[in-house]
């Protein structure tokens, strides 16, 4: 957050970093996982400009996060899995914003295709953000 727009400069490096993380579980607290979905939620809001051209490489990524923290059955939290979801759903919710709706016409084929409730959840928050 405080170099603001100047991480655009940063973005092809930084997005390699961001799907990096967001592919590996890094343990039960997902600490990494975390911050990096922190790091992405803070890098749209920022350099907004510059995401609908990265929207199909990050929208894959969080798709496939949100898939993995569901079927992982690994020892962590319910806690932990809720604000991995959380977060990964807010990233695509500012990702829709930043791309005029375009991640919403995406996602409509995702949503009535997927059998999985808590997918389907963090789907449904997305298309019903304005």
């Amino acid at each position: 957050s405080r170099l603001g727009i100047l991480i655009v400069r940063h973005l092809k490096r930084l997005e390699r970093v961001i799907l990096g993380y967001l592919e590996v579980s890094d343990g039960p607290k997902e600490e990494a996982r975390l911050a990096i979905l922190e790091t992405l939620q803070c890098t749209i809001e920022h350099a907004w400009p510059r995401m609908p051209c990265r929207l199909p490489v990050l929208l894959k990524a969080l798709l496939r996060l949100l898939w993995d923290v569901h079927t992982e059955r690994g020892p962590t939290p319910e806690p932990v899995r809720a604000a991995l979801l959380h977060r990964a759903t807010q990233c695509l919710i500012l990702l829709d914003r930043c791309s005029q709706g375009q991640v919403k016409v995406l996602l409509q084929g995702v949503q009535s295709s997927c059998e999985e409730n808590r997918v389907r959840e963090c789907l449904r928050k997305v298309q019903e953000s304005s």
